[in-house]
């Protein structure tokens, strides 16, 4: 435990370290948008066209991870929508409590995080778990909470939408574009790869800070009071059922048959255990969702998720690298 502590106190550290300099006012409100462009669109690409370079193919694109986890992602999808909805919650809300609920802070938190605890060879099915939620768990909650009150027709073209933003994410074209690089063998010239190596560095500490930030704005924007029983069980959902499930559903294929290892299934069920991604929050208040529930749903699972995700790295022997 000593050891796995040792991994995840710095991370949560550098998190509550961003959210106390939003709330002091030491990081302005304006300049968050800042560090999540610096972020989403230089560093973390960096970082995964690095991990793409030096992974196998196969590794990335695992059809058995991508099948196991996102038929895990799809059942929580399911399971919040319909427990959320009633005369509070409409189905805009009730999609977007769905997607905190299965989409984990994989690329801010969940790679550099597992990979430090887990060593390089998680980067694989980490991989396959951040597009499985940019590609499939994201476009179909954006998909449900634009159809709210349309026909089939409406419905199809707010997946179209959906899609089409997951193909602008930056995320999943580095990853490919660092696989290409590795697939023929390219090496960069000496200061281009100096200048990635040097922006993937920085990736950590700053997507980690600016989780911080992001939900201190959020939660200091988030008007009204919401209900504990509109947030608290859907944290829950994030942080013990959607491990639970995965596990379950990845042992069951293994025991069927299935080519899975037994360290693919620990990645999974640890990035499954991950706090909700910070920036749905940023999603929830460009559609018109109630950002208040859902910047409350993240902040819950981001501040139980030290203990929760610590105890499932132990209870599954995670030994740290290093």
């Amino acid at each position: 435990m000593q050891a796995i502590l040792a991994v995840t106190v710095p991370f949560f550290a550098l998190v509550l370290a961003g959210w106390l300099a939003a709330e002091r006012r030491l990081l302005p409100d304006e300049a968050i948008p800042g560090l999540n462009a610096f972020v989403l669109y230089f560093a973390l690409p960096c970082m995964l066209f690095r991990f793409g370079s030096s992974t196998p193919v196969a590794q990335l694109l695992d059809p058995v991870v991508l099948v196991v986890y996102t038929a895990s992602a799809l059942l929580i999808v399911f399971v919040v929508v319909s427990l959320s909805l009633n005369a509070r919650v409409g189905l805009k809300d009730a999609a977007f409590g769905a997607l905190v609920a299965a989409f984990p802070n994989t690329g801010f938190m969940g790679i550099p995080l597992l990979v430090a605890l887990l060593g390089p060879s998680a980067a694989g099915p980490l991989t396959s778990v951040l597009l499985a939620d940019l590609f499939v768990t994201s476009s179909l909650c954006i998909a449900l909470a634009q159809s709210e009150g349309a026909a089939a027709a409406g419905r199809r073209q707010a997946l179209g939408r959906a899609l089409k933003g997951a193909m602008s994410n930056p995320l999943p074209w580095s990853i490919a574009a660092g696989a290409m690089v590795g697939v023929i063998g390219l090496k960069l010239p000496g200061p281009v790869d100096t200048i990635v190596q040097m922006l993937a560095s920085a990736a950590t500490p700053v997507a980690l800070f600016t989780i911080g930030a992001v939900l201190s704005r959020a939660g200091r924007a988030a008007h009204g009071k919401t209900p504990y029983r509109d947030f608290v069980p859907v944290a829950a959902v994030k942080l013990l059922l959607h491990p639970l499930l995965v596990g379950v559903l990845a042992l069951s294929a293994l025991r069927m048959g299935a080519p899975l290892t037994v360290s693919q299934i620990t990645v999974m069920v640890l990035a499954a255990a991950l706090p909700s991604a910070s920036n749905v929050s940023l999603l929830a208040e460009r559609f018109g969702a109630d950002n208040g529930r859902i910047a409350r749903i993240i902040m819950t699972s981001t501040a139980l998720a030290f203990v929760t995700f610590t105890a499932t790295a132990w209870l599954l022997g995670a030994r740290p690298v290093g």
